[in-house]
C-alpha cells in the first residue's frame, strides 16, 4: 500500500476514472467531498460501484471513508455499503483508541448480518483532525486487529485550532502541523499500522508533491493520500523501494545470516548492527519480498 486516492462517492465519472489511476487503494469518500444533500445518492452509488469493482477482482483495493462517529451519519454510511463487501473502512476525525474499538464492534455486527467473513473489513484512521485527537495518538495499540493504517490530516485540524494556514510561504508545514505529523508517524508504528502521509492539496504542483513524498518516505512513512489521479504515479514511484535500496537490503540480510546472526557485522567498510538489519527487512517487506 503506497497510494490511497480519494474519490467522491457521488461522482460516477470520477469513480470510473479511479479504476485506471494505478492507485493501490481507492477510497470512496462519503465525508468531506459529498454535500449533505448528496449523501444518500453517494451511498447508493458507492454500493453499486463496490459490487462491480469487487467482481472485477483486480489488484486494487476499495475502502469507504464514512462520516465521523459523532455527527450521526456513520451508521447510515456503514449500513449502505457493507453488503457490498468493501476491503475496508476509513474513519475520519478519530480521537482515540476508543473510536477504533467502537468502529470494530460495529463492523463485527454488520459483517455477521451481511454474511461476510469475520474480520475481513480492515480499518484506516485519520487520527489528527481535531485538537483533542492529538492527545489520543498513543492509545491505538492493541485495540483492534483490523487496524491497517493511520493517517494524519492538516486541513480539518487547521480549522479546529483556528490557524489561518497550515503551510508557510515556502509550502512547508508550519510548526504545529509538523509536530502532529511526527506524532502520527510514531503513533502508527507503535500501533503496528502503516504510517500514511497526508494529502498534498496543490494537485497541479507535481514537483512540490514529489519533494514532499521524498521527505515523508525518508522519515518513515510508507504511503501517501492523493486527491487527484495525476498524483498517483509520483507517489507510487517514490514509495516503491528502488532497485539500489533492495540490493543493499539483500546484502545486509545475507551478511547477517552468513555471520551466524551476530549482533554487529562489517559490510563494505561500514559497521552495521541490529537496527540496520531491521531496516533492511522492512525495505524488503515493503517490496513484497521475503528475506
Amino acid at each position: 500500500m503506497r497510494s490511497l486516492l480519494f474519490v467522491p462517492a457521488d461522482s460516477e465519472r470520477k469513480l470510473d476514472k479511479s479504476l485506471a489511476s494505478g492507485a493501490d487503494v481507492v477510497i470512496l469518500d462519503l465525508e468531506d467531498s459529498v454535500a449533505p444533500q448528496a449523501k444518500e445518492a453517494g451511498r447508493s452509488l458507492a454500493n453499486s460501484f463496490l459490487k462491480q469493482a469487487k467482481a472485477a477482482a483486480g489488484s486494487q483495493r476499495f475502502f469507504v471513508r464514512i462520516n465521523d462517529l459523532r455527527c450521526g451519519l456513520a451508521d447510515a454510511d456503514l449500513e449502505a455499503v457493507m453488503d457490498a463487501g468493501p476491503d475496508g473502512i476509513m474513519l475520519p476525525k478519530s480521537e482515540s483508541g476508543r473510536d477504533l474499538q467502537d468502529l470494530h464492534a460495529r463492523l463485527d455486527v454488520l459483517e455477521a448480518a451481511c454474511g461476510l467473513e469475520d474480520g475481513a473489513t480492515r480499518i484506516l484512521l485519520v487520527a489528527s483532525e481535531t485538537a483533542a485527537s492529538v492527545f489520543g495518538l498513543g492509545t491505538y495499540g492493541a485495540k483492534s486487529d483490523r487496524l491497517e493504517g493511520l493517517a494524519w490530516g492538516g486541513e480539518d485540524l487547521s480549522a479546529d485550532i483556528g490557524a489561518s494556514t497550515n503551510r508557510d510561504g515556502s509550502g512547508a508545514f508550519t510548526e504545529p502541523f509538523r509536530l502532529v505529523r511526527n506524532l502520527c508517524l510514531f503513533a502508527a508504528v507503535a500501533a503496528h499500522a502503516a504510517p500514511i502521509d497526508t494529502v498534498y492539496t496543490n494537485f497541479r504542483d507535481l514537483e512540490g508533491l514529489a519533494g514532499e513524498c521524498r521527505g515523508a518516505e525518508r522519515d518513515g512513512f510508507t504511503a501517501k493520500l492523493a486527491i487527484h489521479p495525476a498524483q498517483v504515479p509520483i507517489i507510487n514511484g517514490i514509495f516503491t523501494p528502488s532497485e539500489e535500496a533492495l540490493a543493499r537490503a539483500r546484502r545486509i540480510v545475507e551478511a547477517f545470516a552468513a555471520s551466524g546472526d551476530q549482533g554487529v557485522i562489517g559490510l563494505e567498510g561500514e559497521m552495521l548492527d541490529r537496527p540496520h538489519l531491521k531496516r533492511a527487512l522492512r525495505t524488503l517487506e515493503r517490496a513484497g519480498l521475503s528475506a
